[in-house]
């Protein structure tokens, strides 16, 4: 069973790249006056965006963020005394719901004729499960014992979901045993493809997927392999297709905003704790800024490897892009940290 834990070998911030370039620390004194980011993509900081009374409302580990059609900012977290804590774009907390998932990760919004969805990945129950906004549950996806890949559930820990235009869903089973599962919408097995390993088109860390629909007649999975410090494209019929490679950035799930790709970075350089940024992609999927985190240069079309620079974030697993390109940024294993907010400048 992969762990996220044993992906960090080396603690500390003394990494030789930190080391040689100098890694700034960070307050909330500093913030009205820094600027993050690189070229078009900067940011004003606001840490106190999601604060709340933690005895109240107590996250864990804040895993992802999505936005629904009313402009609210949904956050999953693995607290059961509320998975689910939904804010306006201010930062005010309109609703909370959600004490049975223990293991909460991953979470997809997806929007079927008119209403919208919620895909949760649980990483205890070993189960994806679709709710409404409010935490209505519509169906569940068990670990897929029919593929005849895995022998129980223990071998399967999703952790995020894909839904494409026609419903059928994709399970990234990033924490297991790295298969990709591709079902209709109504729960059967279409596919199943991927596996451990270091080749193209297997997976080390798995860890999250979306639909790259920015050519609308050309539809692709994105898959990452974060362990590779890498990207993966795939048909959506499962044939690996190409990689993007971001070396020393350890990305979690890919997010498409208009042209760009965005991605938490949770640990840079050699992978040490605390060492995450954030890392934004054109439409030609090169790194273009990197708030956090070193300017972006390519060598030959080779990007030189990624590493830390100001000490924001501990350890970035989501971010979300709202209509006005500013990003909300979620982390896990931060100190029990509310989400962070940047603004486009």
């Amino acid at each position: 069973m992969m762990n996220r834990r044993r992906f960090i070998e080396k603690g500390g911030l003394a990494s030789l790249s930190l080391a040689s370039i100098g890694s700034l620390s960070f307050s909330e004194r500093m913030q009205k006056d820094v600027v993050i980011g690189h070229g078009s993509h900067q940011y004003k900081i606001d840490l106190n965006w999601g604060k709340l009374n933690s005895k109240n409302f107590p996250v864990k580990d804040c895993h992802e963020m999505v936005q629904d059609a009313k402009g609210r900012i949904i956050l999953l977290t693995n607290h059961t005394k509320n998975n689910v804590l939904i804010y306006d774009k201010s930062g005010k907390l309109l609703d909370t719901w959600g004490k049975e998932y223990p293991g909460a990760h991953g979470l997809t919004i997806h929007d079927e004729n008119g209403t919208e969805f919620l895909y949760i990945s649980d990483n205890d129950r070993h189960e994806v499960i679709k709710t409404t906004l409010d935490g209505k549950v519509i169906q569940v996806l068990p670990f897929p014992k029919e593929s005849g890949k895995y022998q129980n559930k223990e071998e399967y820990i999703p952790t995020e979901t894909a839904i494409a235009e026609n419903g059928d869903i994709y399970v990234a089973d990033g924490y297991g045993s790295q298969f990709i599962t591709h079902y209709d919408s109504k729960g059967n097995i279409k596919n199943i493809f991927g596996g451990r390993g270091d080749e193209d088109h297997l997976f080390n860390n798995a860890h999250g997927i979306c639909i790259d629909d920015r050519d609308p007649k050309n539809p692709t999975l994105l898959i990452t392999a974060r362990q590779q410090n890498r990207l993966k494209r795939f048909s959506l019929d499962g044939t690996y297709l190409n990689s993007i490679d971001l070396p020393g950035a350890y990305i979690c799930r890919p997010v498409i905003h208009n042209n760009h790709i965005y991605l938490a970075t949770i640990w840079s350089g050699d992978g040490s704790e605390g060492t995450g940024f954030i890392s934004i992609l054109d439409e030609n999927n090169k790194l273009i800024s990197a708030p956090g985190g070193s300017i972006p240069e390519y060598e030959n079309d080779n990007l030189n490897p990624m590493h830390q620079t100001l000490k924001i974030f501990t350890h970035p697993h989501d971010v979300c892009i709202d209509e006005d390109e500013n990003i909300y940024v979620a982390q896990w294993n931060s100190s029990a940290t509310y989400p962070i907010k940047l603004y486009r400048v």
